[in-house]
């Protein structure tokens, strides 16, 4: 990929937002649906790709089709697992447990979740697989990822850009290397 846009739009809010929900499979809200499509109705893509979970691949689906364009499914593109912490609300957690997870995702993952590193390697898998003009409908967590690996970012670097539900992030790819890229636009 050299010179080219690459979007990223985080899928609409679901039902149970606020919980840990990474390989969790809640429904997507219509109003989170219909906002995500309506923010990429200007763009111009050769491809939509999307996680293969239910939240993202609807979002996909919709917007695809609005583009007349096919959609791929990758499980890549997956949110980090939490293991026992899948559906937990942070407050219903221990504290000093979840501090260390936020603190280093690597050193301290959830109990029978997955490190951060983990989920740096499938998105940068999944990179490899990415052409010109494609948007991609994923999670906090593998947006994050993929802006490590194309902006060269560190974990706490990517956790001062905020991604909300239906965030839509615009990168100029220059070259498919960490720091290769540059963030053109962020539309909450």
């Amino acid at each position: 990929m050299n010179g080219q846009r690459l979007y990223f739009i985080r899928h609409g809010r679901t039902v149970g937002a606020g919980a840990l929900i990474g390989h969790a499979d809640p429904a997507p809200l219509e109003s989170g649906t219909a906002d995500c499509v309506e923010k990429c109705v200007g763009l111009y893509l050769n491809t939509v790709l999307s996680s293969d979970l239910m939240r993202a691949c609807i979002t996909a689906e919709r917007i695809a089709a609005w583009h007349g364009i096919p959609v791929q499914s990758d499980p890549d593109w997956r949110e980090l697992h939490f293991g026992a912490w899948e559906g937990q609300s942070p407050a219903d957690l221990d504290n000093a447990a979840l501090s260390r997870f936020w603190s280093d995702p690597d050193a301290d993952p959830p109990p029978g979740g997955e490190r951060w590193s983990a989920l740096c390697d499938r998105v940068a898998r999944a990179l490899g697989r990415v052409g010109p003009e494609t948007l991609i409908v994923a999670h906090a967590g593998s947006i994050r990822a993929a802006l490590c690996r194309l902006c060269g970012f560190d974990y706490a670097q990517s956790w001062a850009i905020d991604l909300p539900y239906g965030v839509l992030v615009t990168l100029e790819v220059r070259r498919f290397e960490p720091g290769g890229a540059r963030i053109m636009a962020l539309h909450p």
